[in-house]
């Protein structure tokens, strides 16, 4: 009885576990970072490009933030469930752009994950101020769950 029983508990977890590691992770949707800044993706074309929008909770400015306008890929060369992805973010509140490279993956309790790094460019006025014009960083967002009513 407890060899059936093992192979019974074998079988599921063979029958289980392949549906979790092979979920599908969407871009399309709302995103919210770990710094609170929310993101919207629409909808990827067969091309892989996508457009969006950026709402940052973070600036270095003094310029209050506004939705910013975002522009990206997805890599489509093969149909992969755990995509890799960049975008860029032109900031209509600043002189800079943002790009971000990530890939989105499902974790193992299935929720959708975006893991980032970004690098931010300012303008400079010259370029003996180049060295402080580029930051660098990383964000993982996750999706922003509609609210209830």
């Amino acid at each position: 009885m407890v060899q059936v029983a093992a192979f019974v508990l074998m079988l599921s977890l063979a029958l289980v576990t392949p549906g979790l590691s092979s979920r599908q992770c969407v871009l399309t949707g709302k995103w919210t970072n770990d710094l609170g800044s929310n993101m919207t993706i629409k909808a990827v074309n067969g091309k892989g490009e996508f457009t969006g929008s950026y709402n940052t909770s973070v600036t270095a400015t003094t310029n209050e933030p506004t939705e910013s306008p975002l522009l990206g890929f997805q890599n489509c060369t093969n149909k992969q469930t755990q995509p890799i992805f960049g975008f860029t973010v032109n900031w209509n509140f600043s002189d800079s752009i943002t790009v971000f490279t990530g890939q989105c993956f499902v974790d193992k309790n299935g929720k959708e994950v975006l893991k980032t790094m970004w690098l931010l460019r300012s303008h400079m006025d010259n370029i003996t101020d180049d060295w402080k014009a580029t930051s660098v960083g990383t964000n993982v967002f996750v999706r922003l769950q509609p609210q209830k009513e």
